[in-house]
């Protein structure tokens, strides 16, 4: 057990992990440009903010999450989403008393205590956005806008944005006795967690994965279908600033997504490329989250989006993420005096930004040059005793064989030339 990762755990290895580099690149790039700042919150939070903000009735406040004392005899639990941890942030440092609205995003490792299986870790990476403080149904057509602008330049394709509403606490309170009604004949064939979820969030049942609560819900009524006038009104607004910004859209009833904070808006964009397990990306809504969480009354808005996931489909769709120059120039080496020269060229190659190496295993000419050619070297710069005596060093283009003989004070200046 001391040399293997606990269960559900990767490790992103030096060979995998520009991968990720190159992605939250992208991230950091188009979030800079759609105006929204990256916020960095505590890897772990008081227990009862995700009992408040997720809802008790969800699965990840039930089964999955991961919670312990510490020695002050504090609940404490490693964040299992973004948006908790982002609300008390927004509140605790009154940001609600600047321009609205506040538009941020961050990227964090979160835990959930569930079964692993593809592209689903217990500890997995999340990019989540969020924008708090307007109701203006255009800001819920930007944030899935976002999302879709990192597909697009990631190069992923066949994806499906499928929206829902689920209406507010007024109207959702009288879909919830609507729901109750046509449920209550079905409860004795319904799973314990249903039956649980029938008292206290019957709408999410409509979520539930058992087949046999499936079977029971053929001729459902949906919450779309009894918005209040408001509610209607939103999503009216959401269909229309989502084709005005070139998004096309599948409306389905069925979306409720897993936590109990969403109002209104409620989407999920799915790949058809990762198997039953399609959702790359889901968020929505949650107007009264920052207040029940002790905040002003505060609108919001946003998604998350599991990193491992995306480059999971972004894999199964032959999508090549471009590798970095490992290395610009190796320095070969022969003997003890061009050793300690080749440390002096390595130090004065990096300080001008030259991606530089140099053997330290004391190999032979021909290793050294088979590693260089293993490490993707673009240059090999071979120095021995009588090149230092001569003031000379051998540059070998890896690419073309070509070689050349220079001035071993020139070869900042023509590496940075060539390079």
């Amino acid at each position: 057990m001391l040399t293997q990762a606990p269960k559900g755990t990767k490790d992103i290895l030096p060979s995998e992990v520009y991968k990720w580099h190159y992605v939250e690149g992208l991230i950091r790039e188009i979030c800079d440009l759609n105006g929204y700042k990256e916020m960095r919150t505590p890897v772990f939070e008081h227990t009862e903010l995700f009992q408040r903000s997720i809802g008790e009735t969800t699965d990840v406040v039930q089964k999955e999450m991961y919670t312990f004392k510490d020695k002050g005899d504090r609940s404490i639990t490693l964040k299992p989403e973004g948006t908790a941890p982002f609300v008390r942030a927004f509140i605790e440092h009154s940001l609600f008393n600047e321009v609205q609205p506040i538009k941020g995003y961050y990227i964090i490792p979160c835990f959930r205590y569930e079964q692993p299986q593809s592209g689903r870790l217990r500890e997995f990476h999340q990019f989540g956005i969020e924008a708090f403080g307007t109701k203006d149904p255009s800001i819920d057509a930007e944030v899935i806008w976002v999302a879709m602008i990192l597909f697009g330049k990631l190069g992923i394709k066949n994806l499906e944005v499928r929206i829902n509403s689920v209406g507010c606490p007024k109207c959702r309170k009288e879909y919830n006795e609507l729901l109750r009604g046509y449920l209550a004949p079905k409860l004795p064939d319904l799973c314990n967690t249903c039956k649980d979820r029938y008292i206290k969030n019957p709408l999410r049942i409509i979520d539930c994965k058992e087949e046999k609560c499936k079977a029971q819900l053929t001729d459902i009524p949906f919450m779309l279908d009894h918005l209040c006038p408001d509610c209607s009104e939103h999503f009216e607004g959401l269909k229309q600033s989502l084709t005005i910004l070139g998004i096309d859209y599948i409306i389905d009833r069925k979306i409720v997504r897993g936590l109990d904070y969403y109002t209104k808006t409620a989407f999920e964009i799915v790949s058809n490329d990762i198997g039953a397990q399609g959702t790359v990306c889901g968020g929505g809504r949650y107007d009264g989250m920052i207040e029940e969480c002790g905040g002003p009354d505060t609108p919001g808005i946003g998604f998350g989006l599991g990193l491992e996931r995306l480059l999971m489909v972004a894999e199964n769709q032959g999508i090549v993420i471009p590798k970095p120059v490992a290395m610009d120039v190796y320095i070969a080496n022969l003997g003890e005096v061009a050793a300690k020269e080749a440390l002096r060229l390595l130090s004065l190659l990096r300080n001008n930004g030259i991606k530089a190496e140099k053997d330290y295993m004391s190999r032979s000419l021909k290793a050294q040059m088979k590693y260089a050619n293993k490490m993707n070297a673009r240059y090999v710069a071979v120095i021995g005793e009588d090149e230092i005596a001569n003031n000379r060093v051998k540059v070998k283009n890896m690419s073309d064989g070509m070689e050349e003989e220079i001035v071993l004070s020139e070869l900042t200046a023509y590496l940075k030339n060539k390079l």
